[in-house]
């Protein structure tokens, strides 16, 4: 199993935030049958052969997403992806990206 593991910062205020991760989530569930749900300031999602969990917290997002065998070749454009996705869509900053 892989893990992705993001960490980044936004200017958004929490329902603004929340809000983008709704979007993030109704995207990614459209695109790849991906169940999800809210628990908290966390939404937590899975589908077959990755699961994990977006939390949006103050002016914080963390995403970490656990991949299967069949989903480890992708890790990288994965993660270019998430990054691209919430750089556009919440103007976040990266601490490690």
């Amino acid at each position: 199993m892989s893990t992705i593991d993001i960490h980044a910062y936004h200017d958004l205020t929490r329902e603004e935030a929340q809000g983008a991760a709704e979007e993030l989530s109704r995207d990614l569930s459209e695109k790849f049958s991906i169940e999800y749900g809210w628990e908290g300031d966390s939404i937590h999602f899975q589908r077959p052969g990755v699961h994990g969990e977006i939390l949006v917290n103050g002016q914080e997002l963390r995403i970490k997403a656990y991949l299967g065998f069949m989903l480890m070749m992708l890790k990288n454009p994965i993660e270019q992806e998430i990054v691209r996705y919430l750089t556009e869509h919440f103007g976040c900053r990266f601490d490690d990206c």
